[in-house]
């Protein structure tokens, strides 16, 4: 069964870091396009960021663009979303995500398997 599992979520003051993780079983991430996204309350499902498979490049979104840094250890078939001078505007749900394809892409419907969503809370 092939499974994505998250972790990392939590509350956090403004300017502060938080580091997500996402275990992947049942598959092996080296062949896979992954990606993180983030959905704040009332709002569409966004993506934040993600690396092909193919040549290993990111995509960043400008609203993240040098304070998130998305990773990948295949030897413990995890991925990882380093996130750093968080705002309130960073709150929501993220989700990570994996597709058998060489590219990776912003867009949430190229993606076949995802996580179970983890709450991260900016607050003062």
């Amino acid at each position: 069964q092939l499974q994505l599992v998250e972790s990392g979520g939590g509350f956090v003051q403004p300017g502060g870091s938080l580091r997500l993780s996402c275990a992947a079983s049942g598959f092996t991430l080296d062949k896979y396009a992954i990606g993180w996204f983030r959905q704040a309350p009332g709002k569409e499902r966004e993506g934040l960021s993600c690396i092909s498979s193919s040549d290993g490049s990111t995509y960043y979104a400008d609203s993240v663009k040098g304070r998130f840094t998305v990773s990948i250890d295949n030897a413990k078939n995890t991925f990882y979303l380093q996130m750093n001078s968080l705002k309130p505007e960073d709150t929501g749900v993220y989700y990570c995500a994996a597709d058998a394809a060489s590219y990776c892409s912003r867009y949430r419907r190229q993606y076949d398997y995802w996580g179970q969503g983890t709450q991260v809370t900016v607050s003062a």
